[in-house]
């Protein structure tokens, strides 16, 4: 079986995008974010969401669900992207 191609979409870049100005807004640090993922019963560490930032890691939709869960904010805010804040 072929290694997954690590290319990320269009939807993924606004998800990774908007994840990271929610998260400046809301003054959080990447751990913070990280341990309430957690919290919520997805074990993420602040590399994992640091990487799903910056786009070098797939947000799969549970990460997606959760990260929204965590930032107070709805799974769509985060496919809609920066722009729509």
């Amino acid at each position: 079986m072929a290694a997954r191609s690590l290319e990320i979409g269009s939807a993924g870049i606004r998800a990774a995008r908007t994840t990271e100005n929610l998260r400046t807004e809301q003054h959080l640090a990447q751990r913070k974010l990280a341990e309430r993922v957690t919290t919520l019963g997805h074990p993420m560490s602040n590399t994992m969401l640091s990487r799903i930032e910056r786009a070098q890691r797939r947000c799969d939709v549970d990460d997606l669900v959760l990260i929204a869960e965590a930032l107070r904010v709805s799974p769509f805010v985060l496919l809609q992207g920066p722009n729509r804040l």
